[in-house]
């Protein structure tokens, strides 16, 4: 934690496989965190399990909150929340904040939080890396989009989650470095899961080829901490959906399209992640590509 205090009043909307661990990391560190999720069955184990948080049993009772954090997965449901009959931004007192920690569009966090401004509210976008292991160990990296001093007011609470606060720039700039980080991690794992199914196929052991990779150059994030956990395993439970990666890398392309710069590579992979997501059953993890990769390719499985 940082000197500067964290805020005193302080809620979250969103207790889903992020959000909760992250509620239970800030119920640490501000006494009486409002918590609210759409969901009863959640918001009861919630409170149950933390029995210091308060109950919000609607957005409303939310209005008294100096900042308010959303773990949503999509700005459709972000806009909802906010702009809403019963949106926060009705509710909220001017000099409050609004973070967003979900994985939203950077445009759409932009109009956001000029929508916000005329009502004297401030939008920070701080989404997180490091899934939900890290999330539990307080572990996460958070990227953050804002002003500064509604950034700053905000930096005790999301250290109270975060092993790194990287600001990154405006409103925007932290859902725009999130999306580009996670277009990097999808490649590396359809690129470490290709590799591995032609060393397979050729006969190498899976777990040797992995080991001789994680020695050498090639090595990444999925080599390193998901391979051998999550695909040598057979488990696929890394606790990120192949529905929400494709979700992030077409952010990632249409940002890249906005800007005018052409990535083939990302195209490509765009393609594969769509093909694959539809291919595999409904909530699918991440890693379940690799089933649709030996499929598609004819391989067996490691």
């Amino acid at each position: 934690m940082s000197a500067a205090a964290a805020p005193t009043r302080a809620g979250i909307v969103g207790l889903g496989a992020m959000g909760s661990p992250i509620a239970q990391n800030f119920s640490n560190a501000v006494p009486g965190l409002r918590v609210f999720d759409a969901n009863p069955e959640a918001l009861d184990r919630f409170v149950a399990e933390n029995p210091s948080s308060v109950r919000a049993n609607a957005l409303a009772d939310l209005a008294d909150c100096d900042v308010v954090v959303l773990s949503l997965p999509t700005s459709d449901i972000v806009d909802s929340v906010l702009l809403g009959p019963d949106g926060l931004l009705g509710h909220l007192r001017p000099g409050s904040i609004v973070v967003d920690m979900g994985s939203s569009v950077p445009a759409r966090t932009q109009a956001l939080a000029e929508r916000a401004a005329e009502k004297g509210i401030a939008i920070v976008d701080a989404p997180v890396s490091g899934g939900v292991a890290r999330a539990k160990q307080a572990d996460l990296a958070v990227m953050v989009g804002g002003d500064t001093e509604a950034v700053e007011r905000v930096r005790p609470l999301l250290e109270a989650t975060a092993r790194e606060v990287i600001v990154v720039g405006p409103a925007g700039s932290g859902h725009a470095a999130k999306s580009l980080n996670n277009l990097l991690s999808a490649s590396g794992l359809v690129a470490a899961a290709e590799t591995m199914l032609v060393g397979a196929k050729f006969g190498i052991d899976p777990a040797t080829l992995l080991a001789v990779i994680n020695a050498g150059s090639g090595r990444n994030n999925t080599t390193e901490t998901k391979y051998e956990k999550f695909v040598l395993s057979r488990s696929f439970a890394s606790g990120f959906t192949a529905e929400l990666m494709r979700k992030d890398v077409g952010i990632a392309l249409d940002l890249a399209r906005e800007q005018g710069v052409k990535i083939g590579l990302g195209e490509e992979l765009g393609r594969i992640w769509n093909d694959a997501t539809d291919a595999l059953e409904p909530g699918a993890d991440q890693t379940e590509i690799v089933r649709y990769l030996e499929e598609a390719y004819g391989l067996e499985s490691p």
